[in-house]
């Protein structure tokens, strides 16, 4: 692996200046703005700030974020931590995939762990920091150059503030040899906000798996995390993806991934949600830009307490010949809400598309709450498409034939929600990661009837 830094931008934005996040984001940006930097960079940092400064944090009467308020998040006063040292007491064990052989790389609040972290040099591979990453060829290509081109406005803030991270170029025709398992550790004990930037770019005929994982250090205060990652896949190349969220409830999620394919990629991501965080939106987007491109979309939620999981999706069908295929299933307990919006666009010149969508939820509990709004957009007339959602809870006849076999209730429930998840993690090419996520499922349901 080559050139594998732990380099950070120095500067002293580790205070607590206000009672509301806002103006704690001007006063850190003013200090960027005079670090010694790549002309590039500052410029894209200012014209992003801007357009933030000008738009400000999305409300519920933004269509995007009806359902999701982030009044109580942003009100709060953190501490913007870009310079305080790791905690010595980081505990990465909830993280820990059993019989998972892979590169480890642990980051902690965005900032890189080489004590925690287990890299083996690999030729074609190359990790560096964000911060150390600005003469790759890659990242002046690349960087901000498609999340960017978004509606999301924490893209612009990410861009503005950024100075964490990872990115990771694979080089042509270069098959990693192992999974890259990246786990995301909130740690601090004084309330506290934190930015992670990634750019992953995959070269012709490369492939690679990776894995993140996303867990709260023992005793985390109150913390909210944003984390924009820009994938680019090139001509044949190929991503598996997971997210894996199994954080605390004092952890808060705003994550946008980009993903822009070429010609005969393939991109699959794997979108686990389970009980932990008490809040968390994801923005998928990807971008079919060429003819022959293939991309598969997955996810699970399962929550519990009063936890909020929110994923906005949007498949771009851009040209001629491509297909994708996205399920995504819901199933919140308690209190907690699931909210899905999935969107699929067939442009104009994007003639034999294939799109599926389908979004299943099964409520556990009287009040749990899910709201759902599959979307289809087609601008071509010789296309496949489909889109669908149901709503339902459990199936009593099913229940009753279990319990009428010596099932327990609770055990029937369990089994009868592993068979619903199941259409999904089946569809997990990693039978490790798949086996992980189904006792994770069982986990969480195991606890709720305990």
């Amino acid at each position: 692996m080559d050139n594998f830094s732990s380099g950070l931008i120095k500067n002293s934005m580790s205070t607590l200046v206000a009672d509301s996040l806002y103006p704690q984001l001007v006063s850190s940006f003013q200090e960027i703005a005079n670090a010694q930097e790549p002309a590039e960079l500052v410029s894209l940092r200012q014209v992003a700030f801007d357009r933030f400064q000008k738009e400000g944090f999305p409300t519920v009467k933004n269509e995007e974020w009806k359902y999701t308020n982030l009044h109580s998040l942003i009100s709060t006063a953190y501490v913007l931590d870009t310079e305080a040292e790791i905690p010595n007491d980081i505990n990465i064990s909830k993280a820990v995939i059993p019989e998972l052989e892979a590169y480890r790389i642990v980051l902690v609040n965005g900032q890189f762990s080489p004590a925690l972290s287990t890299l083996d040099e690999e030729t074609g591979l190359v990790v560096k920091t964000i911060a150390d990453a600005h003469g790759e060829v890659n990242f002046q290509k690349h960087y901000a150059q498609h999340a960017d081109k978004s509606d999301n406005i924490f893209v612009q803030l990410s861009t503005a503030l950024q100075h964490a991270g990872l990115y990771i170029s694979v080089s042509k025709n270069k098959v990693v040899a192992k999974p890259v398992h990246i786990i995301h550790v909130a740690a601090g004990d004084t309330d506290f906000f934190s930015q992670t930037r990634n750019l992953i770019v995959l070269e012709e005929n490369a492939e690679i798996e990776v894995v993140e994982s996303f867990i709260t250090n023992n005793g985390a205060a109150k913390n909210l995390n944003t984390k924009v990652t820009e994938i680019v896949l090139q001509e044949n190349a190929k991503m598996q993806h997971y997210y894996l969220q199994v954080s605390e409830s004092s952890s808060n999620y705003i994550h946008h991934t980009e993903v822009y394919q070429e010609q005969h990629s393939l991109y699959n991501n794997y979108n686990c949600n389970l009980p932990g965080a008490s809040f968390i939106r994801h923005n998928i987007n990807v971008r079919l830009d060429a003819e022959n491109v293939e991309s598969h979309l997955y996810g699970v939620n399962l929550t519990s307490g009063k936890q909020f999981v929110d994923n906005h999706t949007i498949v771009d069908h851009m040209k001629p010949h491509c297909e994708s295929y996205e399920w995504y299933k819901n199933i919140p307990q308690d209190e907690s809400t699931a909210v899905f919006n999935g969107k699929i666009f067939v442009r104009e010149d994007a003639q034999k598309t294939n799109a599926f969508q389908q979004n299943n939820n099964m409520l556990i509990g009287d009040k749990s709450t899910v709201y759902t709004k599959p979307q289809l957009e087609i601008f071509a007339d010789d296309v496949k498409c489909s889109h669908g959602c149901t709503m339902g809870q459990f199936d009593d006849e099913a229940l009753f034939y279990l319990r009428a076999r010596g099932i327990g209730e609770e055990s029937a429930r369990i089994l009868l929600v592993h068979a619903f998840a199941f259409d999904v993690t089946s569809r997990f090419s990693n039978p490790t990661v798949r086996s992980y996520v189904e006792n994770l499922v069982a986990a969480g349901l195991e606890a709720k009837a305990s």
